[in-house]
């Protein structure tokens, strides 16, 4: 079941954020819920906004592959 909501946000945000949807096949209600629905589960992946929480700390190789790594531990993790 779906409900509406409605959101008081900055002009420019939400103009980037329906530009971010449009270039990502998505529309704004389905990101806005996914990233809902990750910050409110009980073990939310590492989003990008912890990533950039982190970098900095560590010192990565120029061929080092984000999604790769990601992938291969949720392999890991989830068989």
């Amino acid at each position: 079941m779906t409900t509406k909501l409605t959101l008081s946000m900055n002009k420019s945000i939400i103009e980037k954020a329906k530009r971010y949807a449009k270039g990502n096949n998505q529309s704004l209600s389905q990101i806005i819920e996914s990233y809902l629905e990750k910050i409110t589960s009980q073990n939310p992946e590492l989003g990008d906004s912890e990533l950039d929480a982190i970098r900095g700390i560590i010192t990565l190789p120029q061929d080092f592959d984000l999604k790769k790594e990601v992938l291969e531990l949720k392999v890991k993790k989830h068989g």
